[in-house]
C-alpha cells in the first residue's frame, strides 16, 4: 500500500510539473485549476504517506529521510496554497520534483530514529516550530534565487523576462523579504524554545547544531538589518540567503546523514 501510494504521488507531482514547464518554456496559458487540483492530490496523498512512515505503534520514526520528505510535503502545500496570488510557477516544477524524489527515498529507503513525543509536549511544539522555520527559509532561498534570475534575465534583456507567467522582479523582492522575515522570527523562537526544553543543547551530539543554528540567525538578522536599513539587495542578499539555509541544513541534515546513512 506504501508503494502504491508513493507511485501516486510521484505522478500526480511529475503531471502538475508537466502543466507548468511548456507555459514557461512557450510563454502559453498554464492551466491554474488543472495545476492545482494535480498538486493538492499530490501532497494529500503524500501527507497520508508520511504521516504512515512517521507515526507506528513503536514510537515516532523521525528518520532523515522521514522528516527531509515532511520538510517537502510542507513547502509543496504552502507554495501551493500562494500560487493562486503570486506567479510561483518558476519554483513549482523544482519543489514538486525535489518532493517526489524525497517521498521515493523515504519509501524505498527505509531509514529508522525513533523517538517518542508522548508527555513530551515541549519538545514537540520545538520541534514543529524548527520545522516550520526551516521550511520557510528554504522557501525563501527559493525567491532569493528566482530574484537572481530574474534580475539577470533583464539585465541581459531576454525574450523569458516578458513571459506572463512569470512575476515582476519588485513583487519577487518584497514576498522574498516577508518570507525571511517570517522565518527568522519563526527561527529565534526555535532558538530560545532549545533553550529552555531541550537538555544538553550545548552538549557533545548537540553542540554543532546549536551553533550552526546560532550562526544562521545571525545572518539572517544582518540581512534584514542591511535590507531594511541599507537598502541591501542584489547578489549580497542572495549569497546570505544561501549562506544561512546552507548552514541549517548542515545543523541538521549533516551529522544524522552520516550516522543514519553512510554508516548503516
Amino acid at each position: 500500500m506504501e508503494n502504491l501510494l508513493s507511485i501516486i504521488a510521484v505522478v500526480l507531482y511529475f503531471a502538475a510539473t508537466c502543466m507548468i514547464v511548456p507555459g514557461l518554456v512557450h510563454r502559453s496559458g498554464i492551466r491554474i485549476k488543472l495545476v492545482f487540483s494535480l498538486a493538492i492530490l499530490a501532497i494529500a496523498t503524500h501527507g497520508w504517506l508520511i504521516s504512515d512512515l512517521i507515526f507506528n505503534p513503536n514510537g515516532q520514526n523521525m528518520s532523515i529521510l522521514n522528516v527531509a520528505s515532511l520538510i517537502g510535503f510542507i513547502i509543496c502545500l504552502v507554495l501551493t496554497v500562494s500560487m493562486w496570488k503570486t506567479r510561483l510557477w518558476f519554483l513549482l516544477p523544482v519543489v514538486y520534483s525535489f518532493a517526489a524524489i524525497n517521498l521515493c527515498a523515504a519509501n524505498f529507503l527505509p531509514s529508522t530514529f525513533m523517538t517518542h513525543f508522548e508527555g513530551k509536549i515541549e519538545l514537540l511544539i520545538h520541534i514543529t516550530i524548527a520545522l516550520f522555520a526551516y521550511s520557510t527559509l528554504t522557501i525563501g532561498a527559493l525567491f532569493a534565487l528566482q530574484l537572481a534570475w530574474l534580475d539577470h534575465q533583464l539585465k541581459s534583456k531576454k525574450s523569458l523576462v516578458i513571459n506572463p507567467n512569470l512575476p515582476p522582479l519588485m513583487m519577487v523582492e518584497r514576498h522574498l523579504f516577508k518570507v525571511i522575515l517570517i522565518g527568522t522570527v519563526l527561527l529565534t523562537a526555535t532558538l530560545v524554545t532549545g533553550a529552555i526544553y531541550t537538555e544538553g543543547m550545548f552538549s557533545s551530539p548537540n553542540a554543532h547544531k546549536s551553533v550552526l543554528s546560532f550562526i544562521a540567525w545571525v545572518l539572517y538578522c544582518i540581512l534584514l538589518w542591511g535590507h531594511y536599513q541599507q537598502g541591501w539587495r542584489g547578489k549580497r542578499v542572495l549569497w546570505l540567503s544561501i549562506s544561512g539555509t546552507s548552514l541549517l541544513t548542515l545543523a541538521y541534515f549533516g551529522s544524522r546523514f552520516v550516522r543514519e546513512i553512510i554508516l548503516n
